[in-house]
């Protein structure tokens, strides 16, 4: 009985580890397993007399043209970039020392494609953790959970800069960026504009908003209008505050120093999105004594409104704030949640420079999805 249960079993778990038992013919062909249809697999065993050879794939008209030659008694090659569905033949020529001597096999394959590509198994495994993750901390930021993000200088300020454009008696100016509402950094801006807004509206300061495009015009007047129903004063809204000026990026700047220069702002707030103009808006506002609070996720502009500005987000700090004023559960879960992936991401890096320093390069074929 053992003498033929034991054989069985093996077959069974050779079957269920690689798929397909490997044959014992000279040439195959094959499909790529778990892939999108667009490769095979060749695969050769030739006997010792043999030292070239040549691989051939038909074109469409059926005749064979070279696609490899590197010699190997027992050896594979993987033809990729192909057609899904589609039936390819393949020749393998071998030759002994003299070329005197030649026998060919030929094999055909059809490619197929899968539901899922095992390449990208790493992926999936990354994503999976880091959405586990932003639902964790999400889950425990709804049960009241306090979670920790570093202090924010920038946005600290936010309170000071109202505060003093309030005593004054003079407007903030909030500057969304120069992009349109399909960039990132509008809608993080945007974002903090609905908490400048807030604040604004309880403390009775009036608030500008210029625009350069219709889309950013429409969703700040929604933001601002937000805020102000949010903080019981719908009477105080106005409109005009938020203003379209012109779709030129040098004509939009020229507009916004001319009101930085008469309405004479106590605070100016440039969040989102900023190229060459970033210096010359700053610089204005600097010559008029206003508080400056600047963002943006381009990393060439940075070093402008760090040298003009009272205070900088850098980069991701941007993108950080809506959770940061909000304390909102689900964007405090996200933000941690990222913050966890780019740990991940960090440690796997680290990983994998000390496996390939052991000679261990499974981990970086493993990672890089077996490529």
């Amino acid at each position: 009985m053992k003498r033929i249960v034991l054989p069985l079993l093996l077959a069974l778990l050779s079957v269920g580890i690689g798929g397909v038992v490997p044959s014992a013919a000279p040439f195959s062909a094959e499909d790529a397993p778990w892939d999108d249809g667009t490769a095979v697999v060749l695969a050769w065993n030739l006997d010792p007399l043999r030292t070239s050879l040549s691989l051939q794939k038909a074109d469409s008209l059926g005749i064979f043209q070279e696609i490899s030659n590197e010699f190997a008694l027992t050896g594979g090659y993987k033809d990729s970039g192909l057609e899904a569905d589609a039936e390819y033949r393949y020749r393998l020529v071998a030759y002994n020392k003299d070329r005197s001597d030649s026998v060919s096999f030929t094999a055909h394959a059809t490619t197929r494609q899968q539901w899922f590509s095992m390449q990208k198994l790493s992926l999936l495994i990354l994503l999976a953790m880091i959405c586990g993750a932003i639902l964790y901390y999400i889950f425990h930021a709804r049960r009241g959970k306090n979670l920790f993000i570093r202090r924010i200088s920038g946005l600290d300020s936010m309170e000071e800069a109202i505060g003093r454009a309030t005593e004054k008696g003079k407007p903030i100016l909030f500057v969304p960026g120069i992009s349109d509402l399909g960039d990132i950094q509008t809608i993080a801006a945007l974002n903090i504009l609905n908490h400048l807004a807030l604040k604004s509206a309880e403390y009775g300061t009036e608030l500008l908003v210029p625009c350069r495009f219709s889309m950013v015009l429409s969703a700040a007047r929604e933001t601002v209008k937000e805020a102000y129903l949010q903080a019981g004063r719908p009477d105080a809204y106005r409109e005009e505050k938020i203003f379209y000026v012109t779709d030129d990026q040098f004509g939009f700047v020229a507009g916004v120093d001319g009101i930085m220069l008469r309405e004479q702002p106590a605070a100016n707030f440039f969040l989102g999105a900023f190229w060459a103009e970033s210096l010359i808006l700053t610089e204005t506002g600097f010559g008029t004594g206003a508080i400056q609070t600047a963002g943006t996720g381009q990393p060439h502009q940075i070093p402008f409104f760090v040298v003009s500005c009272d205070y900088t987000l850098i980069g991701e700090e941007l993108y950080a704030a809506s959770a940061y004023l909000s304390r909102d559960p689900q964007q405090l879960g996200s933000l941690k949640g990222h913050d966890f992936g780019k740990l991940l991401v960090i440690i796997l890096v680290l990983t994998g420079i000390v496996m390939e320093m052991a000679g261990q390069g499974w981990f970086k074929q493993f990672i890089a999805g077996g490529n």
